[in-house]
């Protein structure tokens, strides 16, 4: 008996035990569910990461585990990229979230941008909960306009400045999700004859001189009236960038000029970075109507007569953006590989230094209002690219003194010669390449140089020996070609290849290199222009209300544009669209 009650009691207690658990279990959950449940936030961390240009941080206010604001606090990226550091943001906050999509065309600051606020995140030790966006409920619709322009690079916008400062009222649409175009990869600078810059330095420079030269260097296939449209206006252009707050006094040289005629930013900024940031302001201050992530995919048009253009927004919505004239400034197409090997099949495989935007978008567009094209089998290579990562060297370097060599450790090349004939002579080396050489004279010249040194572009050396060593040439040919061009230097005379820029002896210390291959870099040829910016069909006549400006026109550079060409091409063409598109629909 007294064993059945004992047994009783054993399994009674056994019951007890798992119900009593599992109570437990419900009302008391463990410390380390409410350590990863309820741990709150709030805070400002600071997260960092390596842009394209060094170092980049930025600093992430949290407010209960949640991102209400992200400021960068150290940058040396270009500033055309602040848009899109703008677009991350908000994709951020928006969705409390560091899974954000990096914007093309200026990957490298995306990736920077996104890994700094995720490294931010990491430290802070929050637990972020994601949340969807908000609906863009409202579609857009269509709209009217004076002039609408078609890209916001140089082009695009010293017409809208132009034609906005004539009393027009003026939209641009820009496809990505920044301003800038090309015009943000531009270092060198704008060639101008004549100017008060040359005279102050002894330089005896004319338009006829500038004429002549680029003639000579486009092979005699430039059109002879858009050429001297070009040269002779060249210096007031330039006085104009100069009233909107630009500051290109500086003279210095590039390949296929006669004298120094190439007007560089301060310091040796990047051209298109300080052209875009006058540019900028000016779209401010003006209160230009600047629309990004908005692609034209046709223009409107009546018979011979444009009428706007249809656009889509990133989310795929269209609408019509109706107007009296139209610019076409969407630049050219080195960054579409189809269309580049339909017109120079030679071409195929070659890597190219254009913005990934630069696909030739209006074409297609204008196949219906029988435009004529001009030279677009004319399509240049830079020859200073580095290989494989595409980054362009400026031609800016070798008119500041460095050198080529091969992987003999030779020079083989007037330096100075224009873009296709070095680009054919790095060709025809030993595996294509070549290795710009240069000194710390040379490489404190600009601060570009620097930049190139941040990227782990340039090899760096105490002696030629060791740089040979780095770049695997052999080193008594590299110290044997460096003391030979520094005679020619002291000698003033290049008996070698008739090289007349002899300005520095490369004699000290460090020393750098960087090896390069051509890349495709400009498309000469495009739509038909004449002299007041006019589009014209294939009768030759000009299409009412049609004006283009840049790198999408044809007939300016002939076959081969001269560095420093392009600043010029887009500024001065540009304020001609802009101002006869602006008298036009008065």
């Amino acid at each position: 008996m007294k064993a059945k009650k004992l047994l009783s009691i054993v399994l009674a207690f056994m019951l007890v035990l798992p119900l009593a658990a599992c109570r437990q279990n419900q009302e008391t959950p463990s410390d380390e569910g409410n350590e990863s449940n309820d741990k709150l936030v709030s805070n400002v961390f600071q997260g960092e990461s390596t842009g394209k240009f060094g170092p980049f941080k930025v600093e992430v206010t949290l407010e209960n585990s949640e991102i209400k604001d992200i400021d960068v606090v150290e940058s040396s990226e270009s500033g055309f990229t602040e848009p899109v550091i703008a677009e991350l943001t908000k994709q951020m906050i928006d969705t409390n979230s560091t899974d954000a999509d990096s914007i093309s065309g200026a990957t490298l600051t995306s990736f920077a941008f996104i890994n700094s606020v995720k490294d931010a995140v990491e430290k802070s030790g929050a637990s972020l909960a994601a949340k969807e966006a908000p609906a863009e409920t409202e579609k857009p619709e269509d709209t009217d306009t004076e002039i609408v322009i078609i890209g916001s690079g140089g082009a695009g916008l010293t017409s809208a400045i132009e034609a906005t400062n004539s009393g027009a009222k003026v939209i641009v649409v820009e496809k990505n999700g920044f301003m800038g175009g090309n015009t943000n990869y531009a270092t060198g600078g704008m060639n101008a004859a004549g100017t008060k810059y040359q005279e102050a330095k002894g330089i005896n420079d004319t338009p006829e001189l500038f004429y002549e030269d680029t003639m000579k260097g486009g092979h005699n296939l430039n059109n002879p009236d858009l050429l001297r449209t070009l040269t002779e206006n060249s210096a007031e252009t330039l006085y104009w960038l100069e009233s909107l707050g630009a500051d290109l006094s500086e003279v210095g040289i590039s390949g296929g000029q006669s004298v120094n005629r190439l007007h560089k930013a301060p310091e040796g900024m990047p051209v298109g970075t300080h052209l875009m940031n006058v540019f900028g302001k000016q779209v401010k201050e003006l209160g230009i109507d600047v629309r990004l992530n908005t692609k034209a995919v046709e223009i409107l048009s009546e018979g011979n007569k444009v009428t706007g253009i249809q656009v889509e927004t990133k989310n795929g919505d269209s609408y019509n953006i109706n107007a009296k004239a139209v610019i076409l400034a969407s630049g050219g197409f080195g960054a579409n590989p189809e269309m580049v090997v339909k017109y120079k099949p030679e071409l195929e495989g070659f890597g190219t230094t254009n913005q990934p935007g630069a696909t030739g978008d209006s074409f297609p567009m204008i196949e219906k209002l029988d435009i004529s094209l001009t030279d677009m089998e004319q399509i240049q290579t830079h020859p200073t690219v580095v290989p494989k990562i595409n980054e362009m060297i400026t031609e800016g370097i070798r008119g500041d003194g460095a050198i080529l060599v091969n992987h003999a450790g030779e020079r083989f090349i007037n330096e100075l010669e224009t873009r296709d004939v070095v680009s054919e002579a790095i060709l025809s080396q030993e595996n294509s390449t070549a290795f710009l050489v240069l000194d710390k004279q040379v490489y404190d010249k600009a601060s570009t140089y620097a930049k190139y040194k941040d990227q782990g572009l340039l090899k760096e050396a105490d002696t030629l020996t060791e740089l040979a060593e780095l770049m695997k040439v052999d080193p008594d040919k590299l110290e044997k070609t460096v003391n030979s061009y520094n005679e020619h230097v002291k000698a003033k005379s290049d008996t070698d290849f008739g090289r007349t820029s002899l300005d520095l002896e490369l004699n000290t210390a460090p020393y750098y290199a960087v090896e390069i291959s051509p890349a495709i870099h400009h498309t000469m040829g495009g739509v038909t222009i004449n002299t007041k910016a006019h589009v014209l069909n294939n009768s030759g006549e000009p299409v009412e209300g049609l004006f283009a400006a840049g790198e999408v026109t044809g007939g300016v550079h002939g076959g081969n544009r001269i560095g420093g060409n392009a600043v010029a091409d887009i500024t001065i063409f540009g304020r001609t669209a802009g101002a006869n598109a602006a008298a036009s629909v008065k």
